[in-house]
């Protein structure tokens, strides 16, 4: 995470931005958090992933395993644990991913500073490790690939993160 960190200074640099199987992306973010679902006995459902979004591949798979480590993280230990993973299309200018889970959610007075770096909020004090850097990594990084970020939680219940993707009309006239 230190690495990614220093290297989204200027990421930019190494961005490269092609049309992507969201399915491809999002398979290779579960599959390397595989075994820590497993044992966790977390349920996960993907659905939707069908689509094709620009961005760059790399670094949309540390943003969501960022995000997916939080959603592990927060609903280990819980009965019934689920993420579930879906994407919709609105339109062919937008697709929006969304990573929902059941865990324990981010009290309401940390929801507007979650993305602020270092901030680690009340969960983060609760003996779950937390640096305060993933999200407020993920946050800059899709700022810089043009993609949308939001979050929204509700204590005790659920934290639900939205990544919007535009179509850019100018890429399919440079294909």
């Amino acid at each position: 995470q230190v690495l990614y960190y220093v290297r989204s200074e200027n990421a930019e640099k190494d961005y490269l931005i092609t049309e992507n199987s969201l399915n491809d992306i999002v398979s290779n973010v579960v599959m390397r958090n595989k075994d820590d679902l497993l044992e966790k006995n977390i349920e996960l459902t993907v659905s939707g992933v069908d689509k094709l979004i620009l961005t760059d591949s790399k670094w949309l798979e540390f943003i969501l395993n960022q995000i997916l480590n939080n959603s592990i993280k927060y609903t280990d230990g819980k009965a019934h644990a689920c993420i579930r993973v879906q994407a919709r299309a609105e339109g062919t200018e937008k697709t929006i991913l969304t990573i929902f889970d059941n865990g324990i959610g981010i009290p309401e007075d940390d929801l507007k500073r979650v993305f602020e770096k270092s901030f680690t909020g009340k969960n983060g004090r609760t003996g779950v490790k937390s640096t305060g850097m993933g999200l407020y990594i993920a946050k800059k990084l899709c700022d810089k690939l043009g993609h949308g970020l939001m979050i929204e939680s509700e204590e005790q219940e659920y934290t639900k993160v939205s990544l919007v993707f535009l179509r850019n009309p100018y890429f399919d006239v440079l294909k």
